[in-house]
Order: structure tokens, then C-alpha cells, then sequence
């Protein structure tokens, strides 16, 4: 087609509220009920085929273990196998679509996203995840359609960025796919983050094998209901489930592995990257290894802090969905004149959360996800209740008796290297260090020090010359640094997302940055007319002898195609080499 198209300039979707007697609370509630009445019988998608295996799971939601949502079929090492070869096969067609019409599937899948598989995709989080409707609306539709419209725009951009020519050639940068498929490897907390894995390497040309988390398959199975409404072609995008030691063992054995796309754990980013080394000398190519670890986030506050607000944002960066986000406020430094006013103002909050299913939009607080992260995080609290360190101040209690609860969990401690200090719980668990006020810039040495990882972080303080001390200090210790804002909630088009140390690869997801990990370059160099004989000029003999006239004439020459203004001032102070002897 002879034009050159341009992607709609994207923007970021508007967050719904779902307020009483909306038209958005109506939609959502009634899809929540149909949902409910269906079972979902979930398939592997590896090409064309939607495999059953008979080998059969539940998915149930976290607040209500009575509660099926649907059962999936398991693969194993043959099923991971025939979608290696479902991506590969699917590989030339896909990277040789031109761009515009893969950039139209995934605007496509924004665009119903935003209509009636809003419904859908929402209240498959709320049920399966266990968020609020809030969270869910923040997730499930707005990141996640936000992740595809920026993503082709970011694409496009990366596209047409290409190199200077010089007179007589012409230099071009093909932005290539990976050679071989991407394995995408998503966690259960965000619907986003499941979506955006697989189809940002997807939206460069590459071909995906997705393992989903094992709790949040059942959000998955409409995720690629929505890939395909959109018109993604078969093997592109090819879904696998089984174990997750047996899928990632398969994948990481296949030579045409070309890179991982990850979230999740640090130990398993590390076997990951343990096991690509033992292997790479059977690889076509070096892969891309690309990964987000999660966080021990901190909120550091200042003695000039407002109060009000530090107390707003430890209640909700550490408890909106149970503390379940790789952002969540997990540790907080607060010094001891501010420590009463916020003690009771968090105290005040926390009396009016209330704690039940995500189906009562009442409730500010749910589930955690299942019984394993409830086991950890109980674990957690039952041995600060046992440390002399630790003092707890609110909530602390666990119920899994209907479902995963575990109440919003406040815990003092006057060891700033305490356990629930430094390990990411990922929970619903918030612990506080109340320090000297004299002592700010120390403070600051042990917020840094403080955890391995270096994820987001935040700095309360209305003295300006603070904020510039924690945010020198601090510079390592966070990929994302908020100002007098809670440490989550990181934007598509505005806070590119990701940390270092023991956080990740920070390859910033919601960024130019993510896309071009997943391509490639080739230089191409066109001569038009390219050169007939080997010799140079400079292998021509003399003439004659050179004198101090044909030494002139060649400054006059050289001055003449100079564009520099002193070229006059430099001609008049230059000597023939012979006169300047004599």
C-alpha cells in the first residue's frame, strides 16, 4: 500500500466510578452475576487448537473457597512442545505483517476492552483476584488498555527513528523481531501486567508462549477470548498451563528460545537466569532476559510532613488490594514528633475499613489470593507477635475459614533491620520505624540499606531542601521516586515502571524502553553508485615538486569550502612549510 499510516495519538482511559445507581455499577454487577451462573471449561490455546487434556483443576475465588468459577485443563511437557512449534511456525507471517495491521488488533482489543469486555475483564478480576471494583476498573480496563494503545504508538515511534545519510547513500535501522519465540510468564496480582507480557513482545513481530499464574487462569482464559475478538491470528500469542518447573524447564531446553518476558519472584528470576546460562551454548541467540522481582517499598517521611496525607497514603499504598502489589508501602520511616498525630490518624482510618468479598462494593479491603500466600503472610505476623522488637497496632488477625482473610496489619518495630522490615511479605502487612527527628540524613543511610530490593519508594516533606537530600540519597534504592505520594499507582504514559537491585532488570513496562528489548536491529547501507576502482586519491603520485604557490592555492581552496568564520584569520597566520624554515 503506498502510504505511510500514523497510530491514533493515544491517551490514557478514564478511570470509571462506579457510584450508586451509575450505569457502569448496573453493567458490572449484572456481568458479575452471569459470570457466576457459568463454569468456565478452560483449553490450553497452542495455534488453532483449544487442547483439553482431561487433566482438570478448580479456580475458585479467594474470598469464597465454595465458590467455582471454572475448571482448566493442565499441560505438560507435550503440550509446551506443540506451542514452541505453533509459535514458530506462526513466526514468518506474523513479522512479515506490515505494521499497520498488527498495530490495529491490539487498538482493536483497546477499543473492546473499553466497551463491553470491560465487564468482562473486571469482574473476572474481582472474582478470581479478589480486588474491589476500584481496583479492578484501575487494572483490568484502564492499565491494561492504556498498555495497548501507548505500546503501538511507542512501536511506531521506535520504527521510524533511523540513522543520518550521507550525499550518495541512503542508511536505514530495521527494527527486527527476536529470533525464535518469547516466553511470557505472568503473576496473578495484576490483569495488566498478564495482558501487557505477551503482546508487547507480540506487537514488535515476535511470537509468545504465555504461562499464566496458576490462581488467575480463569482471568486469562477471557484475556484470550479478547486477543481473539480482536482478530490475533492463531499462534501468536499460544497460552500453556501445567507446572510451572516442567513449562519453564521445556521452554528454557528448546534452541529457538529468543527471550523471557517475567513477573514475579526474585528466586525464580534467579534459577531462570541460572539455568538460560547453563544452556546458552545450545541457543541460536543470546536471549533477552527481562524481568520485574518485586519490592520492600518504603515511604520515608520528613519532620516538615503533612500529616493528613502520610497517614492517607500508608493506608492506601499498603492495604488497596491487601497489600498484594509489587509497589505496595511495605516499610515506613516516620520520625518521632509527627509518630502521635499519624498513629491516630491511620488508627481512625483503619477503624472504618471494612473487610469482606469484592461483590459488596462496601468493602475497601478482601481476600489475599490463596492459601499458600495466606500461610506465608500469617507466618509472618505470628513471629512478630513472638518478637520483643515488634509491637503490633492494628489488626493482626487471620480467618480462612470462608475465605483468605487476613485484617490490614500495622506492626512497630524498633529494629529498623527486623524481619517484617526487609522481606517482602506481599500482603496486607505494613511495618513502621519511628526515629529520632534530628536524625533525617541517618535515616535515610538505613532506608537504603534497609532491603535488597529497590522497586518504589516515596519522600514526605514540605522543606524543599529534604526532598533534594532524600532524593540524592535514596537514588539507587528506587526505580520509582514519588514526592509527597503514596509509592503505587504508577501510570501508562507517565511513570514508566521497574526497579534494580533485587527488583528487576528495570526495563520500565509502559515505555518505549519495554518494546525495544523485544527487537532486533539490522543496519541496512545503500550506495547508489557504488565506487568502480579500488585506488584512493591519496595513492596518486606527485606532479611536481611543491611549492610555496601550490601550497597557497590549497589553503585558498580548503578556506573557500570551509564554513568556519575564522577561516580569514586562520589563512593569514599559515606559512608554507619551506617558508616558515627559511
Amino acid at each position: 500500500m503506498n502510504a505511510r499510516f500514523s497510530v491514533p495519538k493515544p491517551y490514557n482511559e478514564s478511570l470509571l466510578e462506579y457510584r450508586p445507581g451509575s450505569p457502569e455499577r448496573k453493567a458490572i454487577k449484572a456481568r458479575l452475576a452471569e459470570m457466576k451462573a457459568q463454569k468456565a471449561n478452560i483449553p490450553l490455546y497452542i495455534g488453532s487448537e483449544e487442547i483439553r487434556t482431561g487433566k482438570m483443576k478448580d479456580c475458585r475465588s479467594p474470598y469464597d473457597h465454595q465458590q467455582l468459577l471454572g475448571r482448566y485443563h493442565e499441560g505438560g511437557a507435550p503440550e509446551v512442545k506443540k506451542a514452541i512449534a505453533a509459535a514458530m511456525k506462526a513466526k514468518k507471517d506474523w513479522a512479515a505483517m506490515p505494521f499497520h495491521a498488527r498495530a490495529a488488533i491490539f487498538l482493536r482489543a483497546a477499543d473492546l476492552l473499553a466497551h463491553d469486555f470491560r465487564w468482562t475483564l473486571n469482574a473476572a478480576t474481582m472474582l478470581c483476584q479478589s480486588k474491589s471494583v476500584h481496583q479492578a476498573e484501575i487494572d483490568s480496563a484502564a492499565e491494561l488498555i492504556d498498555f495497548l494503545r501507548y505500546n503501538v504508538f511507542w512501536a511506531e515511534q521506535i520504527y521510524s527513528n533511523q540513522p543520518n545519510n550521507s550525499r550518495g547513500m541512503w542508511n536505514m535501522v530495521e527494527m527486527r523481531p527476536l529470533e525464535g519465540f518469547v516466553f511470557a510468564v505472568t503473576p496473578f496480582n495484576f490483569t495488566a501486567i498478564a495482558g501487557n507480557l505477551p503482546t508487547a513482545p507480540a506487537i514488535m513481530g515476535n511470537t509468545v508462549v504465555w504461562k499464566p499464574a496458576s490462581s488467575t487462569v480463569y482471568t486469562a482464559y477471557h484475556l484470550m477470548r479478547l486477543f481473539k475478538a480482536a482478530g490475533l491470528p492463531d499462534g501468536v500469542i499460544n497460552m500453556v498451563t501445567g507446572p510451572a518447573s516442567v513449562v519453564s524447564q521445556t521452554l528454557f531446553d528448546s534452541p529457538d528460545f529468543g527471550g523471557v518476558h517475567f513477573t514475579g519472584s526474585t528466586g525464580v528470576f534467579h534459577w531462570m537466569w541460572q539455568t538460560v546460562g547453563g544452556n546458552i551454548a545450545k541457543y541460536k541467540t543470546y536471549p533477552r532476559l527481562v524481568g520485574e522481582t518485586g519490592g520492600k517499598d518504603f515511604v520515608m517521611v520528613h519532620a516538615s510532613a503533612d500529616t493528613a496525607a502520610v497517614a492517607t497514603a500508608l493506608v492506601r499504598g499498603a492495604f488497596e488490594f491487601q497489600g498484594q502489589k509489587c509497589s505496595a508501602a511495605s516499610r515506613a520511616y516516620i520520625p518521632d514528633n509527627l509518630w502521635p498525630k499519624i498513629k491516630k490518624q491511620m488508627a481512625d482510618m483503619l477503624a472504618t475499613v471494612k473487610m469482606g468479598s469484592p461483590e459488596d462494593f462496601t468493602n475497601f479491603f478482601n481476600a489475599v489470593i490463596d492459601k499458600p500466600a495466606y500461610e506465608n503472610i500469617k507466618g509472618y505476623i505470628d513471629r512478630a507477635k513472638k518478637n520483643k522488637a515488634c509491637k503490633i497496632i492494628a489488626g493482626g488477625k487471620c480467618d480462612d475459614s470462608v475465605g483468605w482473610f487476613i485484617e490490614p496489619t500495622v506492626i512497630v518495630s524498633t529494629d529498623p533491620k527486623s524481619e517484617t522490615m526487609s522481606q517482602e511479605i506481599f500482603g496486607p502487612v505494613l511495618t513502621i520505624y519511628v526515629y529520632p527527628e534530628k536524625k533525617f540524613k541517618e535515616t535515610l543511610k538505613l532506608v537504603d540499606t534497609g532491603s535488597a530490593y529497590a522497586l518504589t519508594g516515596s519522600i514526605f516533606a514540605n522543606d524543599r531542601k529534604a526532598i533534594l537530600e532524600a532524593q540524592e540519597a535514596l537514588v539507587h534504592a528506587a526505580g520509582n521516586f514519588y514526592i509527597n505520594d503514596k509509592p503505587t499507582g504508577a501510570v501508562v504514559g507517565q511513570q514508566p515502571f521497574g526497579g534494580a537491585r533485587a527488583s528487576g532488570t528495570n526495563d520500565k513496562a509502559g515505555s518505549y524502553l519495554n518494546l525495544l528489548r523485544w527487537t532486533s536491529a539490522r543496519t541496512i547501507k545503500e550506495t547508489f553508485d557504488p565506487p568502480k576502482d579500488y585506488k584512493y586519491p591519496f595513492l596518486e603520485p606527485d606532479a611536481a615538486p611543491e611549492t610555496a604557490e601550490v601550497y597557497d592555492e590549497a589553503v585558498e581552496a580548503h578556506d573557500a569550502a570551509s564554513p568556519s568564520n575564522g577561516a580569514k584569520a586562520a589563512k593569514s597566520s599559515r606559512k608554507h612549510p619551506k617558508a616558515a624554515a627559511a
